[in-house]
């Protein structure tokens, strides 16, 4: 499948020193990152060489980070050595990767854009591998970002609304669910206005919309 595929990609752009996508974490998890209880079990998908997964180690949180790429991961565990904290990696292909259910208390998904019958299927295992009150916390591309071209990809398959994200967590209820432009620069891979979807969503058992 497309994502088993990239693998190849996402080893040669990681190579290197420089961090493709810089060594500071997404805004939006910096937004969002207080309202994930203390000391937290938190898995990131498609983390790479892991800003936000070491930034939310150092909030004290358990971190998983979970990617295809063992440069990535290398870089990663690298990254967390230096800042004096803990994250556990597991090197899988979400064609093959099985969340645990009713595991975690947040499931981060940064700029985890996979082809729809695979994103739908990760999504629903989010839904379940969350413990009650447990978080979601995700920030994609949409369609509009390939008419800006400040990063991303291009095939609009890969791209989501916030209309595709509400159908795919069925189950959770939305605390913030926007499609937005604004202002990214994460290293040389994200740079200028870019067109985003952000959700931030709560696991609450009865309270479903």
């Amino acid at each position: 499948m497309y994502y088993g595929y990239m693998k190849a990609k996402w080893n040669e752009r990681y190579q290197g020193a420089a961090f493709y996508y810089g060594q500071v974490p997404n805004d939006f998890i910096k937004e969002v990152a207080g309202t994930i209880a203390p000391h937290s079990k938190v898995l990131c998908l498609a983390e790479g060489e892991g800003r936000n997964a070491v930034y939310l180690a150092k909030l004290g949180h358990q971190v998983v980070a979970v990617d295809q790429s063992e440069i990535g991961l290398e870089k990663l565990q690298a990254f967390a050595e230096t800042n004096q904290v803990q994250v556990k990696t597991i090197l899988a292909d979400l064609n093959n990767y099985h969340i645990e259910q009713n595991h975690w208390d947040a499931i981060v998904s940064i700029w985890c854009h996979l082809p729809s019958p695979l994103r739908k299927k990760v999504h629903a295992e989010c839904v379940s591998g969350l413990k009650t009150n447990g978080l979601f916390i995700l920030e994609s591309y949409t369609p509009q970002q390939i008419i800006l071209k400040t990063g991303g990809p291009d095939n609009p398959d890969l791209l989501m609304t916030a209309e595709c994200v509400r159908l795919e967590l069925l189950g959770l209820s939305f605390l913030l669910r926007q499609e937005i432009q604004r202002e990214i620069h994460e290293g040389q891979g994200h740079d200028g206005m870019s067109a985003v979807v952000q959700v931030l969503a709560k696991k609450c058992i009865g309270d479903f919309k």
